[in-house]
């Protein structure tokens, strides 16, 4: 089946990692064996040749570069310049696989279509994978004037935080607003027309977020907390929000965010058995809330600073997702609400909001 993943971090691989993501999943494992610079090294999930077997025709695709002030313990660039440098030097990695026929940026429905068409005819076995750029967490843009040029190369979606406190919002494992910096970014977001993630938005930073932001929105890798009680997650009550504004959530498969009590370092996939019945669990609970099928997707994160120590045990690759259909008709969902699932939900939603 064809899938879009809404939420890899292919630029990040490539970049911060040294990941040739041209090479075979196993080329990459056999080269970084003996490796421990970076958890999850010789455990990748990801390469292009393995999302061409999965079948992931089309991915958001990030840029992400954290901006760290001086008493901010994270891990990060020390000016917001350095870090739109680094989102620079991710952009530059997706053109060079655009000039070489690995990748094509969509940027647009005529684009989105052209690719569709494309992909789902072509006989080629080194198909060009459709990746729509997305910024995961906003400190690398140094002022409205970087957002307009970062809408003007391709960008169509950007998260305000990502973990901890940052320049217009707070994210994941901290508390706070999002401030007039924050208020000046959605109305630049909305302005444009760009998708606001709310992914890693703090509880206030969300609430706040939606009480002044009235454009498209959407999720694109978050699970649920009432499965698993962690800030990282949402709330039934944050879900059904986003979901009376038509936001589309795609479910993530960070196995600390799909099985209870999970210890870094110490707990495994097995152990904890956090396999892809969780992400069937956190799809099939959000279809409750909403009374459809319609507003869930996959944002898988696969290879988002993590690999196999704490992915699904029965992947081991992306291309394995092709799983998660079976999994779903064993719960008794239909073919249409699969193909949903899987590619349909977010395909209609970016439709109708870049058609404006």
């Amino acid at each position: 089946m064809f899938i879009l993943d809404a939420h890899l971090d292919l630029s990040m691989n490539a970049i911060d990692w040294n990941r040739d993501l041209r090479w075979t999943v196993e080329e990459i494992r056999a080269y970084e064996k003996g490796m421990t610079d970076l958890p999850g090294r010789s455990a990748n999930t990801v390469s292009l040749d393995a999302m061409r077997k999965g079948n992931v025709g089309v991915c958001v695709a990030t840029q992400i570069a954290r901006y760290v002030k001086k008493d901010n313990p994270l891990p990060g660039w020390n000016s917001p310049q350095q870090a739109w440098a680094q989102t620079q030097a991710q952009l530059a990695w997706y053109l060079e696989m655009e000039a070489l026929g690995e990748m094509k940026q969509i940027r647009n429905v005529n684009e989105l279509d052209s690719h569709l068409e494309y992909w789902n005819h072509s006989d080629d076995c080194n198909k060009a994978i459709g990746f729509i750029l997305s910024l995961e967490g906003a400190d690398s843009i140094v002022s409205m004037e970087h957002l307009h040029k970062a809408h003007a190369y391709g960008l169509r979606a950007i998260g305000p935080a990502h973990y901890g406190p940052g320049t217009y919002a707070f994210g994941t494992d901290s508390v706070g607003g999002i401030g007039e910096k924050g208020k000046e970014l959605l109305r630049e977001i909305e302005k444009l027309n760009l998708i606001l993630d709310a992914t890693h938005l703090c509880d206030q930073s969300f609430w706040e977020a939606l009480d002044v932001y009235n454009g498209a929105i959407w999720a694109s890798h978050n699970n649920c907390r009432t499965l698993v009680n962690h800030n990282r997650q949402f709330s039934d009550e944050q879900i059904k929000e986003l979901l009376k504004r038509n936001a589309v959530i795609g479910v993530v498969m960070d196995a600390w965010m799909m099985v209870p009590n999970w210890v870094r370092g110490k707990s495994t996939p097995k152990s904890m058995d956090a396999s892809l019945k969780q992400v069937v669990d956190n799809i099939d609970h959000i279809c409750q809330l909403a009374g459809n099928t319609s507003q869930v997707g996959i944002g898988s994160d696969l290879d988002g600073g993590f690999g196999l120590e704490q992915s699904p045990h029965d992947i081991d690759t992306i291309a394995d997702l092709q799983k998660i259909p079976e999994l779903l008709k064993a719960r008794g969902y239909s073919e249409k609400d699969i193909q949903g699932i899987m590619h349909g939900n977010f395909l209609k939603f970016i439709r109708r909001v870049w058609r404006g």
